[in-house]
């Protein structure tokens, strides 16, 4: 009759909870590396400190098993099976969630000018590369493109009168007429804006806005429009037919 052979495997996959987080890690690890070198791994996954770690061996049910405490044994020389709990104990005196509370980290920082110099970063390769923010054909074509809606905006407001009645269309918004109060630039939204005095209480403001007044009226009868959406004519303002019933 042939004899057996019985093939340990030379691997174990075990589960790594510690004190200083609540949730666990699965690691492969080889039975033949002693529990110091084992401990080397486990400060790269867990953060303890080599010196601050002792290791207690739980069953795949979280039965308690042994403590891990002598350094030169080697690994499989423990009862660890697959689906074993090694709970880290750490001696560092450091909490629960440090290792994990990204505001207690010190952020790295580096000056604009510094990060220039550095030869393989994204930004180098951004522009080496003509993309994004260094697509300069890209970016030529949106800036003459804003040039130009700036430039006819600009034509358009010169041609509103202050005084003139006039017929507000927004997309989306029942039309108003109203008188025009202001033209011209404004402290709130860059562009050259129009102020409406409506004929019924239909705007947002008395004429000033973020404590700046640009033209009088009574609260919620003035409002700001592009000239886009401003058409000057002869718009009568309407009689309500109050004295009637």
């Amino acid at each position: 009759m042939d004899a057996l052979t019985v093939v340990t495997n030379p691997t174990v996959e075990v589960r790594l909870t510690s004190t200083l987080n609540s949730f666990e890690v699965f690691k492969r690890f080889n039975r033949g590396i002693s529990i110091a070198e084992f401990k080397g791994k486990l400060e790269m996954i867990i953060g303890t400190p080599m010196s601050c770690m002792d290791l207690e061996l739980f069953s795949a049910d979280d039965q308690f098993l042994i403590k891990l405490d002598d350094q030169e044994a080697l690994l499989g020389s423990y009862p660890v099976d697959d689906d074993c709990r090694i709970h880290v104990i750490d001696r560092s005196g450091a909490q629960t969630g440090d290792l994990s509370d990204l505001s207690k980290v010190e952020k790295y920082t580096i000056s604009d000018d510094a990060y220039e110099k550095i030869p393989d970063s994204a930004r180098s390769f951004m522009k080496k590369q003509h993309v994004g923010q260094f697509d300069e054909e890209k970016k030529a074509k949106k800036e003459s493109a804003l040039a130009a809606r700036e430039a006819q905006e600009e034509a358009a407001a010169n041609a509103i009168t202050v005084g003139s009645r006039c017929q507000v269309q927004v997309p989306e918004q029942p039309t108003k007429i109203g008188t025009v109060m202001y033209v011209g630039l404004t402290a709130f939204k860059p562009g050259h804006w129009v102020g409406v005095k409506y004929d019924e209480p239909l705007g947002k403001h008395d004429g000033s806005v973020n404590g700046q007044r640009y033209f009088e009226c009574e609260n919620k009868y003035g409002a700001f429009v592009k000239p886009k959406n401003i058409t000057v004519g002869d718009f009568p303002e309407e009689e309500y037919g109050l004295d009637e019933m």
